[in-house]
C-alpha cells in the first residue's frame, strides 16, 4: 500500500468525492467490523488549550488492508473573530501494516458526514420502520445533515426543528423543508414536539440535559449525537433507566457520553447498557424487538467511523485523480 506518495485533500475536494449513500455503506461496514472483531483498538483523548480543547480518536479496520487513522480536531469557539471556523482538523490515514502515512484529510466535512451515517445506521436497526415524525434538536450544519440522513432510511414525512437560537431554527425550517421537500416546523421547547415524534435526534453542545423522560413516548428512538466530552449532556440521565441503551463504543460512552452521566450517578453500571452497535450489526444481537420499546443510541463518534470514511475518500480520489501527492520521506 505504498503507494508513490502521501495524499492530501482539502475540504472542497472531499465534498465532492462522496455521497451521503457512500459514508452510509462505510460507516455500517466499520460498525460490523467491529462487532467481528476486525477493529484495531480505539482510542480517545481530550486536551483543554488556551480558549477551546482538541479531540483527538484513533484506530483502526480490517478490510481487504489494515488501515489505521488519526484525528485531531480543535474546537476553539472564538475562532469567527478570526475568520476562522470553529472546528478545524485532520485525519491521517496510515498503511496499518508499515505505517505509511497514504494521506492527509481536512476532518471537518467527513465528521460532519460519519456523524450523521451513524445516526442513520442505528436507525436502521433500532428506529420503528414507519417511523414518519422525527424531532431534531440543534439547528446548526449537523442538525441538517442529520434530518437529512434520517430521511434516508426512514419514511420520514414531517419533522420538528428546535434550537435556543429563533433565528437558526426558523432558517434551518425554511431550508430543510424546500430541500427535502417534507414538513419542517420550528419549536420553541423540544418537550411537545417530541411527544408526537417517532425518532428524536439531540446534536447541540448542551452542557445541560433538555430531553426529559416525562417526554419521550413508547416505542421512540433517540439518536443521542451531541456528547462527545464529558462536560456534554443533552438527555436527562434517568432517560437511560429501563429503556434499550446502545452505545457506540462502551468504554468510550462510559468516559464521555451520555452513559457517563447517568454511571456518575449510580443510575445504571455497564452491565445494564443493551450492548454495542456493531454487535447489531453484525447480528450478534437483534435490534427492536417490539414497537413500544425505547431505543436510545449513546454516540461519541469512534475512529473507525474515520477511518472507514478516509479509506473510501483515498480509494475514490486516487481513482479519479483528485487531490495532491507528496513524499514526506524525502
Amino acid at each position: 500500500m505504498t503507494g508513490a506518495g502521501t495524499l492530501v485533500l482539502n475540504r472542497g475536494q472531499i465534498a465532492t468525492l462522496l455521497s451521503f449513500d457512500d459514508y452510509l455503506e462505510a460507516v455500517e461496514g466499520a460498525f460490523r467490523a467491529h462487532g467481528e472483531k476486525k477493529t484495531l483498538a480505539q482510542g480517545l483523548l481530550h486536551l483543554d488549550a488556551k480558549g477551546g480543547e482538541f479531540h483527538i480518536k484513533s484506530g483502526g479496520l480490517e478490510l481487504d488492508h489494515t488501515y489505521f487513522g488519526l484525528k485531531c480536531n480543535g474546537a476553539f469557539g472564538d475562532n469567527r473573530r478570526n475568520g476562522l471556523p470553529s472546528i478545524l482538523g485532520t485525519i491521517t490515514l496510515f498503511d496499518g501494516s508499515t505505517g505509511y502515512p497514504l494521506a492527509i484529510l481536512d476532518s471537518v466535512e467527513i465528521t460532519r458526514q460519519r456523524t450523521a451515517a451513524a445516526a442513520a445506521v442505528a436507525a436502521k436497526y433500532l428506529a420503528r420502520a414507519n417511523s414518519r415524525i422525527a424531532t431534531i434538536c440543534g439547528c446548526g450544519s449537523q442538525g441538517y445533515v442529520q434530518l437529512q440522513s434520517i430521511t434516508h432510511v426512514l419514511p420520514i414525512t414531517k419533522a420538528f426543528a428546535f434550537d435556543v437560537d429563533a433565528i437558526q431554527r426558523e432558517r434551518f425550517a425554511d431550508h430543510t423543508s424546500q430541500t427535502l421537500n417534507i414538513e419542517v416546523v420550528p419549536v420553541t421547547e423540544p418537550g411537545p414536539a417530541v411527544r408526537q415524534s417517532d425518532v428524536c435526534v439531540t446534536c447541540t453542545p448542551s452542557h445541560q440535559p433538555y430531553l426529559r423522560k416525562t417526554d419521550v413516548p413508547a416505542g421512540m428512538f433517540i439518536a443521542a449525537m451531541g456528547a462527545d466530552s464529558p462536560d456534554k449532556q443533552e438527555l436527562e440521565s434517568s432517560l437511560l433507566v429501563g429503556n434499550k441503551v446502545i452505545v457506540d463504543i462502551l468504554e468510550q460512552c462510559a468516559r464521555v457520553g451520555e452513559l457517563h452521566h447517568a454511571l456518575d450517578q449510580h443510575l445504571l453500571t455497564e452491565k445494564d447498557v443493551y450492548g454495542e452497535l456493531g454487535e447489531i450489526v453484525a447480528g450478534l444481537k437483534p435490534g427492536r424487538v417490539s414497537p413500544a420499546e425505547i431505543t436510545i443510541f449513546d454516540s461519541t463518534g469512534t475512529a473507525m467511523q474515520d477511518v472507514a470514511s478516509a479509506v473510501a475518500l483515498y480509494r475514490r480520489a486516487l481513482t479519479n485523480n483528485v487531490g495532491q501527492l507528496i513524499n514526506l520521506l524525502e
